[in-house]
C-alpha cells in the first residue's frame, strides 16, 4: 500500500464525481440530458470523441500489442479516417435534418418503427457486451492499486460512473471525457519518459533492440485471396478497408458516437469534432505502442519472465516503478479513461433505451416524466453492466475482445443504415431480413472459421447489403417502387 499514490487517486475519483454530479442543475429537458442542450464547443466534443473510441482498452491493450508484436495495429488508423469521411459525406447531413436524439430515429423515418427498434435493440446488445469488456478492464487497474477481488473492484467503478452520469446527463459526459483525456494523455507522456530514464542507453538502445525484433514495423502489404491473408488480424488492407468499415460503423450508425455528433452546435461543428479526433487518435495510438516498445526493452534487459497476463504489463509497471505520486496521477489517469467511457455508454444505452424504444409507445406524457425515467433507466443500465462485467473476465485479451464483439454486430447495422441511405425501394421487410442474414453470418463467420476480426464488418455490412437488396427483390419492392 502506497498511501500518497492512494490520496492521489482518491482526490481524483472525488474530484471527477462531484465536477461530472454538479451539472444537474442544467439538465432540464431530455434534449439537456441527452444531447448537452447543444451548448458543448467542437474540440471538447472531439476529444469525448477519443474517449469514446479508446478508454481503458488502449491504455492497458495497446501497449501490449506491441509488447507482444509490432507496430501493425497503426495500419488500422488509415482506415479510421477513410471511415471518418464516409460518416462526415453520407450520414453527418441526414442526421443533421431535423431535431434528432439518437441514430435509430433516422432508421424509423426511412423503414418503419420495426426496424428502428430492431436497429435500437442490437445497439442495446452490442454495447452492453462490448462495456462490459470495459467495465472489467478497469477492475483490473482497481485490483492492483487496492489488492481488492475483481468483483468488488467493478462494483467500485460502476458505482461512481453511475452517480455523476445519473446526475449530469451528456454534459456530465463530455466534460468528464475532456478532463479524463488530458489527464490520462499526460500520464502516458511521464510514464514514456520514466521508462525510458530507465533503460540505460537510453533512446539508441531501445532503437537498437526494438529495431532487431522488428518493434517499429508497421506496415505489411502482403496480398492474397488465400485463408492465411485474411486469417492476419493487421495488414495495410485488412487496416485500410477493414478500419475503414469499422470506424463507419461505429462513428455512423452506433449511438454512443452519434450521439455526440448530434450534441454539437450545427453540422460543421460536428465535422469539425469529427476529424479532430482522428488527429489524437493517431497520436495516442503511436504513444501507447511506444510503450509497449520500451516496456519490451527494459524487460528484455533485467532478463523478467514472461507477465501472466499480458494485459497487466503496463499497469504493474506504472504501480510498481514510477515515482511515489506520478504512480498514483497515472493510474487516476487510467481509471479516468474508462470511467469516462463507461459513463457515455450509460448515457446512450439510457437514451436509446427511452427514445427508440420505450416513448413511441407511451401515452402523452409531460417531458419531466421521460426525463426522470431516463435517469432511472441509466441506474438499470449500470446493474445490468455490472453483471456483464464479472463474465467478461473469461473473454481473454481485453482489447481485442471488446473489438471483435463489436465488429460482429456492426456489420448488420451498417448494412441496414446503408439500404436507407443508398436504395429507394428496398422497403421494412428486406430490411429487416438482410440484418437477420448478416448477423447469422457473422455467427457462422466469428464461431466456425478463422478470419480475423478486423474482416468482420465488411463481411457482415455485406451480406446484410446483399441479403436486403435480395429479399426487395423477392417481395417485389422494385417493381413497385416509382
Amino acid at each position: 500500500m502506497r498511501p500518497f499514490d492512494l490520496a492521489v487517486i482518491l482526490v481524483y475519483l472525488i474530484a471527477v464525481t462531484w465536477f461530472g454530479a454538479h451539472f444537474r442543475s442544467s439538465q432540464k429537458s431530455l434534449k439537456d440530458y441527452f444531447l448537452g442542450g447543444h451548448s458543448a464547443p467542437w474540440w471538447a466534443i472531439a476529444l469525448s470523441i477519443v474517449s469514446a473510441e479508446t478508454s481503458t482498452l488502449t491504455v492497458i491493450g495497446t501497449p501490449t500489442l506491441s509488447f507482444a508484436g509490432n507496430f501493425a495495429f497503426l495500419q488500422l488508423v488509415f482506415g479510421y479516417l477513410l471511415g471518418r469521411v464516409v460518416v462526415s459525406t453520407l450520414f453527418l447531413p441526414q442526421y443533421f435534418r431535423g431535431e434528432m436524439y439518437t441514430a435509430y430515429e433516422l432508421m424509423g423515418r426511412r423503414f418503419g418503427e420495426r426496424v428502428r427498434k430492431l436497429t435500437a435493440g442490437t445497439f442495446l446488445v452490442l454495447r452492453m457486451l462490448a462495456e462490459g469488456v470495459r467495465v472489467f478492464a478497469m477492475s483490473l487497474i482497481i485490483s492492483i492499486v487496492l489488492g481488492t477481488g475483481e468483483v468488488t473492484s467493478i462494483l467500485v467503478i460502476v458505482c461512481l460512473t453511475l452517480f455523476y452520469t445519473f446526475e449530469g446527463g451528456l454534459t456530465a459526459v463530455i466534460w468528464t471525457d475532456v478532463l479524463g483525456m488530458c489527464l490520462y494523455v499526460i500520464g502516458a507522456v511521464a510514464s514514456f519518459l520514466v521508462i525510458l530514464h530507465q533503460i540505460p542507453g537510453g533512446w539508441g538502445h531501445v532503437v537498437d533492440v526494438a529495431g532487431a525484433a522488428q518493434k517499429f514495423q508497421v506496415f505489411d502489404f502482403r496480398f492474397s485471396l488465400s485463408a492465411e491473408f485474411f486469417a492476419r488480424r493487421y495488414s495495410f488492407w485488412a487496416g485500410l478497408i477493414g478500419g475503414c468499415f469499422l470506424t463507419t460503423a461505429s462513428h455512423g450508425v452506433e449511438q454512443l458516437m452519434v450521439q455526440r455528433l448530434l450534441a454539437a452546435r450545427s453540422e460543421g461543428e460536428s465535422r469539425a469534432a469529427l476529424f479532430g479526433s482522428w488527429i489524437v487518435i493517431c497520436f495516442q495510438f503511436t504513444l501507447f505502442l511506444l510503450i509497449g516498445a520500451l516496456l519490451f526493452v527494459y524487460r528484455s534487459d533485467a532478463h523478467l519472465p514472461q507477465p501472466f497476463s499480458p494485459d497487466r504489463i503496463y499497469p504493474d509497471f506504472v504501480w510498481h516503478n514510477l515515482p511515489v505520486g506520478l504512480a498514483g496521477l497515472v493510474m487516476a489517469a487510467i481509471l479516468a479513461a474508462g470511467m469516462s467511457n463507461l459513463s457515455a455508454a450509460l448515457n446512450a444505452l439510457a437514451s436509446t433505451t427511452i427514445m427508440d424504444l420505450y416513448k413511441p409507445l407511451a401515452a402523452p406524457h409531460e417531458e419531466s416524466h421521460f426525463l426522470r425515467l431516463a435517469r432511472w433507466a441509466t441506474i438499470a443500465w449500470g446493474c445490468i453492466l455490472f453483471c456483464v462485467g464479472l463474465i467478461a473476465r473469461q473473454w481473454g485479451s481485453v482489447l481485442e475482445a471488446g473489438l471483435t464483439i463489436a465488429s460482429i454486430l456492426y456489420g448488420s447495422l451498417l448494412g441496414v443504415f446503408l439500404l436507407g441511405s443508398l436504395t429507394k425501394a428496398v422497403r421494412e421487410p428486406a430490411a429487416m431480413a438482410g440484418m437477420l442474414v448478416g448477423l447469422l453470418t457473422m455467427l457462422f463467420v466469428r464461431f466456425s472459421t478463422h478470419v480475423a476480426f478486423t474482416w468482420y464488418v465488411l463481411i457482415g455490412t455485406a451480406m446484410t447489403f446483399a441479403s436486403g437488396c435480395l429479399a426487395s427483390l423477392l417481395l417485389g419492392d422494385f417493381s413497385s417502387a416509382d
